[in-house]
């Protein structure tokens, strides 16, 4: 037995023989074990949002290996969902103690019932799919809204580690962050919910935790400075340029709380943006002047000059555990308000409600007992991810994203289409079209019924030849709605007309060949005078020569 493995079960008040296996009674561990060089996080373990002691332990003998590369950012018109615009489904993980089980279950019940919205539940595999059923059904929950996904995932804190929304074009993508915690299959998860859903996914360089991080829907973005430690390679100025790159927001960083009143340093412990113009953020009456209050104090006033009409609710820090009630999850007309047990902050639970009340009127707003999860450095928000509604409601949405306009693409290249498309229930194919006319008519079908999203590699003929060139891709549902979107500009496809006689150079030669091959006089090999394509020669298609002649192709 290794000696962290050891430490864990000592830690867990476990005695253990070397070769038995890890057979573990329900909520033993808050530590992941350490076996054979690896970390497992048992079922059941109440495995804490923080990074745990045995984590720093394998972490300082397993480094990171420098920076995370990523990926080409996406391109286009982008916007990165706020959690207050409407929104599909809250992702949630089936993780944890039997009390942490229970808040899940019971957020389900009310994003399914009163959230207008489904309850997406990541569980590790089919047995736990079906005590999640069970649980999810005495709660409550309104089971047609319920969709799980089986899949090993870690831990119960989602928002770290899940998928965060773009729309691209109007399609819905994933930007996928390293996750600050070594915890792989966590990690893991994005780019595989995107194969699942057929949402782009997008690699971005930065390791991060997803729960510090806020938005609006006006493309304003926020964290603190932890993000800086955790990349420590890279500039504030560059992590901000990434952001924008990613998400087209302009991020502001906030000086983090420290870690022995907050050991995530987490914003979204203290600071939750609720509008375009509405933010909450904590405040501090235990604790008046202390470091946390005149952080939040400094945030409510930058807040307040932006133009964000600022409300305040308590936050306490008692033996060791960050009390908060910013710590909330918002889905269309709902909110999910967690409540506490402790004698010090139960009595401000009422005084909470009221706030968020005024805030937000009209608003249904559900409290959740919240004391068996907020010992662990978490709340309700930490344990949700927001899953945005399709831009297009009931009909689909598509997106070229290459070629969009400006590009060359010669004949008997390979050109690469890139393209996404989106639906409320699926997409159940994407058709590929092609116009020489500016978009005018689009006669020609370069591939039919292909995958919703990725890529289809297309040979360019060499004729026609058309500097006006652009695609079309037209998405259809299983419900017969079809929707398309097209090239923004025109590219050029095909062979030079231009250079007639292929010396690579645009002369009078090519003028006077082009003329005798028009005339019908011999033409060079593997010419013809229709450069439009129709199977007549005429005007057009001197015109297009004169064209591309005067342009130099």
């Amino acid at each position: 037995m290794t000696p962290i493995l050891a430490a864990a079960f000592v830690f867990s008040g476990l005695t253990l023989a070397a070769d038995e296996p890890p057979v573990l009674p329900p909520e033993a561990l808050t530590e992941p074990l350490l076996v054979d060089g690896q970390l497992v996080f048992p079922p059941g373990a109440a495995i804490p949002r923080s990074l745990t002691r045995v984590e720093r332990e394998w972490l300082a003998n397993n480094p990171p290996i420098g920076d995370r590369a990523g990926g080409p950012p996406p391109t286009g018109p982008l916007h990165c969902a706020a959690e207050y615009e409407p929104m599909q489904a809250i992702l949630l993980s089936w993780n944890g103690t039997s009390p942490m089980l229970t808040i899940v279950a019971t957020m389900a019940s009310r994003i399914t019932r009163y959230g207008d919205a489904q309850a997406w539940v990541v569980v590790r595999d089919t047995n736990a799919r079906t005590s999640a059923t069970t649980a999810l059904t005495n709660a409550g929950a309104d089971m047609t809204k319920v969709r799980f996904f089986v899949r090993p995932v870690d831990t119960i804190w989602i928002r770290d580690y899940g998928p965060r929304y773009i729309f691209q074009g109007g399609c819905r993508a994933i930007v996928d962050h390293e996750y600050n915690r070594p915890r792989p299959n966590d990690d893991a998860l994005p780019a595989w919910l995107g194969t699942q859903l057929n949402h782009p996914v997008y690699s971005i360089p930065l390791r991060h935790g997803g729960g510090n991080y806020h938005l609006d829907a006006v493309d304003r973005s926020y964290a603190t400075r932890l993000i800086v430690n955790e990349n420590p390679s890279l500039s504030e100025q560059t992590i901000v340029d990434t952001w924008h790159a990613f998400q087209d927001v302009d991020t502001h960083l906030f000086t983090p709380f420290p870690t022995s009143v907050d050991s995530t340093q987490h914003l979204d412990m203290w600071m939750e943006i609720i509008g375009d113009d509405k933010v909450m953020i904590s405040d501090w009456p235990s604790n008046p002047g202390s470091t946390q209050d005149q952080i939040c104090d400094a945030a409510a006033e930058f807040m307040s000059a932006r133009g964000y009409t600022v409300f305040r609710l308590p936050a306490f820090s008692v033996s060791g555990t960050h009390y908060t009630y910013c710590n909330v999850v918002t889905c269309n007309n709902l909110l999910l308000l967690p409540t506490y047990t402790n004698a010090t902050v139960q009595p401000f639970n009422a005084a909470a409600l009221a706030t968020w009340q005024a805030a937000l009127p009209g608003k249904v707003i559900a409290q959740v007992n919240c004391q068996a999860i907020v010992t662990s450095a978490g709340v309700m928000h930490c344990i949700a991810m927001h899953i945005p509604r399709s831009s297009g409601g009931v009909n689909p949405v598509a997106y070229v994203i290459s070629p969009n306009g400006g590009e060359r693409l010669l004949a008997g290249e390979i050109a690469t289409i890139a393209y996404a498309a989106d639906d409320d229930v699926g997409v159940t194919g994407v058709d590929i079209r092609l116009s020489i006319d500016g978009g005018a008519t689009y006669p020609t079908v370069l591939a039919a019924n292909v995958p919703p999203v990725g890529t289809f590699e297309w040979t360019v003929p060499a004729l026609p030849y058309s500097t006006h060139a652009r695609l079309r891709v037209v998405a259809s549902d299983a419900d017969a709605h079809t929707q398309g979107d097209d090239s923004d500009g025109d590219f050029t496809i095909g062979q030079c007309p231009a250079d007639f006689n292929d010396d690579g150079a645009i002369d009078f030669f090519d003028y006077d060949e082009y003329v005798r091959c028009f005339e019908g006089s011999a033409c060079p090999p593997g010419r013809t005078p229709d450069l439009s394509g129709e199977g007549t020669v005429g005007i057009t298609d001197y015109l297009l020569f004169v064209e591309a002649f005067e342009d130099g192709c």
